[in-house]
């Protein structure tokens, strides 16, 4: 091997020590650092699982487009509880086993669940036994972004399923419709995700629909940060008190099919459909401002910069993984354990 800088020995050891931190602490917010991971790891048991994912979730996006935002999303609410380990996918199984399907952030809104099924159903005919529902998942959603014009990375593989979930933790976990920056920031740093990951994974946003109960109160006079015009009309699709629950309104009505920056820009215009999207820019609310404003400004106005950093932020996500002693394995059926 050359040899090393002084600067080149220097972040080495910081890289080590971050690991040695990082394995004392055993990992971020209950889950841990997935090890052995590679884009090469089905080169030779499942050379095909690429292509294969990726023509069913073509078809899926061809189908329905709002489909790769719900796909994009399950990686989401599968990687924050517990890690990437598909327990997301697991159906209740009464009287003895309650999943995350009927989370709060789950229930009533998750859905795609069939174009995974599909996936691996397409994938095990070709390799069985051998690749998991986790790394299914994670490619889906990949392709997904790519399929609606985002960008794409390489996604390291290796995950295993775990065997049971957690309701609870997914309540615990997930992050809600009404949450604050403070909030965002530090559900996101447990995650050993920074602020700036934590901005530019909410750029997924920039796909989907969301229900009415999600907003309501944002845009019937509880939020001062609303553009006023938005509200109005959004009102007439939600309006106060009870009823119409579950009419859907796009994350980013610039351009709700297509992955792009558009999110950002709403968020400058202060058209962010959540509370928790404008919780990122603050910027002429109230003569409030968010610690973010700065990078919601520059997403905003450089798409590329923004796919960069989402592409790099996905790779980060996509590392966390159950904490030591979960019991897991490749599943058969990404519903129920083997």
């Amino acid at each position: 091997m050359a040899a090393m800088s002084a600067s080149g020995r220097r972040v080495f050891l910081l890289g080590a020590l971050l690991l040695v931190a990082v394995s004392c602490h055993g990992g971020f917010g209950g889950v841990g650092v997935a090890e052995g991971l590679s884009t090469r790891y089905y080169a030779k048991t499942c050379p095909a699982v690429e292509s294969v994912v990726r023509s069913v979730m073509a078809r899926a996006v061809a189908a329905d487009r709002r489909m790769g935002a719900s796909v994009l999303r399950l990686f989401f609410h599968d990687c924050f509880v517990n890690g990437c380990d598909g327990s997301v996918l697991l159906d209740d199984a009464p009287p003895g086993f309650t999943g995350e399907k009927g989370a709060g952030a789950n229930a009533g809104s998750a859905r795609g669940f069939e174009v995974v099924d599909a996936a691996k159903a397409r994938v095990e005919a070709a390799c069985r036994a051998t690749v998991s529902c986790a790394d299914v998942l994670a490619l889906a959603a990949r392709d997904a972004v790519a399929l609606l014009g985002g960008p794409t990375w390489p996604v390291r593989l290796g995950r295993k399923d775990a065997r049971t979930a957690s309701q609870a933790a997914a309540n615990g976990n997930l992050p809600g419709p009404v949450s604050s920056l403070t909030s965002l920031l530090a559900t996101f740093a447990a995650k050993g995700l920074s602020a700036r990951d934590m901005t530019a994974l909410s750029g997924a946003h920039t796909v989907g629909r969301a229900r009415c109960a999600t907003f309501r109160g944002r845009v019937n006079g509880g939020d001062a940060n609303v553009n006023a015009t938005f509200a109005a009309q959004l009102r007439r699709l939600c309006p106060a008190g009870t009823g119409g629950d579950g009419n859907l309104a796009p994350l980013d009505a610039e351009t709700p099919n297509v992955f792009d920056n558009g999110y950002f820009r709403e968020l400058t215009k202060q058209r962010g459909l959540l509370h928790s999207d404008q919780e990122l820019f603050a910027a002429g609310g109230g003569g409030r401002s968010s610690s973010q404003d700065a990078l919601v400004r520059k997403y905003a106005g450089n798409g590329a910069e923004f796919a960069r950093d989402f592409a790099k932020a996905m790779v980060k996500m996509g590392n966390l993984a159950p904490a030591a002693g979960t019991p897991v394995e490749v599943r058969l059926n990404c519903r129920k354990p083997n």
